[in-house]
């Protein structure tokens, strides 16, 4: 059995479709379709069923799917393991960061826990909240830093920890007409509001959806998405609709007069900002920062509580 068989079976699982998950694994389709076949003759058992509107796993894909994830993960950190006992790799801390958070949370973070103590070389990948569960669950990343909300949980489960490192809020944000006032403002009984949304790869869009504010402002009308707070921004500050913005990303628009609230509190979302982690041993580095975040909380180097960096347990 090959690692990329069990990469493209997770893939196929999830899209339900052949031809999207081939174009998310960079194959053509009959090379996805052989690989797949060759994962189930090496099962010896069909692991889809294959219908003209897709495929659904079969009683032997589901058995299959509840521990594909987690041995594609430490597969992957065996190797890296191995390399660095071997000495071919450095004791890296490789994070995976959602867009928003690794360009205004994690460097004053990093300063912050530096601050106590060297944290060694440190790898940061910024993507969507899919991508960057992506990476987690395939073991390409040790940590995962980004916005949560108990009411829209994501995809792991008891095989992976968490720690709460800040407080941030969602709140929503349109440009100012030219007395400074919110060119609209939100209330139940709306009408035809520009909506600026978060498409499907985005964690910020699963929060938003949990609390259901389109179908509380039904005026809302969708006319853009996009998978990053950082693309929806530029739109709302030039007049497009409102957005539910992270604070900590609006922060300057908003003391510079760019952006003006689009609705009262009852509006905002407060949002943990969470590490993750797997359950299972990392890296010696990876353990070493692991027990000096958990040192660092609670002691009189951390902010206080409300600040945006905040490490709270």
């Amino acid at each position: 059995m090959e690692l990329i068989w069990l990469e493209d079976f997770v893939a196929l699982a999830e899209t339900g479709n052949f031809s999207r998950a081939a174009e998310n694994r960079n194959v053509t389709q009959p090379a996805f379709s052989r690989r797949i076949r060759a994962l189930e003759d090496w099962i010896g058992a069909p692991l889809f069923d294959r219908t003209a509107n897709g495929v659904a796993l079969t009683a032997a894909g589901q058995q299959f799917r509840t521990g594909a994830d987690e041995l594609i993960r430490r597969i992957i950190q065996l190797r890296r393991e191995a390399r660095e006992a071997g000495g071919k790799e450095a004791a890296t801390l490789r994070f995976a960061a959602t867009h928003a958070l690794s360009y205004t949370f994690f460097p004053q973070w990093m300063r912050l826990l530096e601050s106590r103590a060297p944290l060694g070389p440190v790898r940061l990948i910024s993507d969507s909240m899919q991508a960057c569960e992506e990476l987690m669950l395939h073991g390409q990343a040790q940590f995962l830093l980004c916005h949560h909300h108990a009411a829209a949980p994501g995809r792991f489960g008891s095989q992976f920890r968490s720690v709460v490192v800040g407080r941030d809020a969602l709140v929503p944000f349109c440009a100012p007409d030219e007395a400074g006032k919110p060119r609209w403002t939100l209330s139940e009984d709306d009408t035809d509001i520009p909506y600026l949304g978060y498409s499907a790869e985005s964690g910020l869009g699963r929060i938003l959806e949990s609390q259901r504010f389109v179908d509380r402002a039904s005026g809302l009308r969708e006319v853009f998405s996009a998978r990053l707070a950082a693309s929806l921004m530029p739109m709302a500050r030039d007049g497009r609709g409102v957005a539910w913005l992270p604070a900590t990303l609006a922060e300057l628009e908003v003391s510079e007069g760019r952006l003006v609230r689009a609705g009262g509190v009852e509006w905002d979302v407060a949002v943990d900002i969470r590490v993750f982690r797997p359950a299972a041993r990392q890296s010696l580095a990876a353990e070493g920062f692991w027990s000096e975040l958990g040192a660092f909380k609670g002691t009189d180097d951390a902010p206080p509580e409300g600040d945006a960096l905040a490490v709270n347990g």
